[in-house]
């Protein structure tokens, strides 16, 4: 039986840590504050905009939500962005995606300012994530899988770590946060050769395809840690991950499960990008830090 790294224990580490520097922020007469931008009323938007504020709410944060009807122009959208870029009040801005079709989303992610984007939308902050700046933050599920790792003191220096998916948003910057680890990754994507046995072979199996229970026991060998990051539904409209864990549990040495484990914990790095913008701010403010430097 697998060892379960369930997102609880990430959670609470993360709270742990933030309690106190959330605190002499306040101390200080900087109140922490998150802006959501959302476009519509899409169902799975309000679904994570409640769980964001629930979160925030339990941390001390605020939250400012910038709602647009979904037929709003481009024009109208840039122009929130700009807004919250330009407030001072605002240490964070999250951009509910995917926009409306009408939308073009390169030009609404450069309306952001990267110092307020805690999602590595910009292309400065994806720029730093491949170089190791100090621009911006790294893609919140990205760095969910890195603290996931930490927090289960899975060992990566020079562990072999198979990456399935090379998206923006998960696979691409999570295979060069883990380059910084100095483990050695394949990036590995639907047209892989014998991707099942580059999984096998790995050490550390990263899932992020986005295709229901797509990784069954063929892709897996004993002694594996899997982080399954894909947030699907069945047929039956069950939520499942991209791994069909009853198949790949019996096999591997740890798993995080669906629900529970890598979902659970990319809210929390949300909350941690928005308190380091925070603190970056009052450090530029107090003459410690030069402008544009995030991590």
């Amino acid at each position: 039986m697998a060892d379960l790294l369930l997102g609880k224990g990430v959670v609470d580490r993360i709270a742990a840590d933030l309690g106190p520097r959330i605190e002499a922020l306040k101390s200080a007469g900087v109140q922490p504050t998150l802006a959501l931008v959302r476009m519509g009323e899409r169902s799975d938007d309000l679904s994570y905009e409640r769980t964001a504020c629930k979160r925030a709410e339990s941390l001390g944060i605020a939250v400012r939500s910038i709602v647009l009807d979904a037929a709003a122009s481009q024009g109208e959208l840039e122009a929130a962005l700009h807004t919250a870029s330009n407030d001072a009040g605002i240490h964070g801005c999250l951009l509910f995606r995917p926009l409306p079709a009408h939308i073009d989303d390169a030009r609404a992610c450069a309306a952001l300012a990267a110092s307020k984007d805690i999602d590595g939308i910009t292309l400065d902050s994806l720029a730093s994530v491949f170089t190791d700046g100090s621009t911006g933050f790294p893609p919140a599920t990205a760095a969910a899988c890195m603290e996931m790792l930490a927090c289960y003191d899975v060992p990566l220096e020079g562990k072999h770590v198979a990456v399935v998916g090379r998206s923006l948003v998960v696979g691409k910057p999570v295979s060069m946060m883990l380059l910084a680890k100095n483990a050695t990754v394949t990036m590995c994507h639907s047209r892989t050769d014998d991707l099942a046995g580059v999984c096998r072979a790995a050490d550390i199996v990263i899932c992020a395809t986005g295709r229901a229970r797509m990784f069954g026991a063929d892709y897996f060998s004993p002694g594996q840690t899997v982080l399954d990051v894909g947030i699907n539904f069945d047929d039956e409209g069950n939520l499942c991950g991209d791994v069909d864990f009853d198949a790949a549990e019996p096999v591997v040495a740890a798993i995080t499960p669906v629900p529970r484990g890598i979902g659970t914990v990319t809210t929390s790095v949300t909350m941690a990008h928005v308190v380091e913008a925070a603190e970056h701010l009052l450090a530029a403010l107090s003459g410690g830090a030069s402008e544009g430097e995030n991590r």
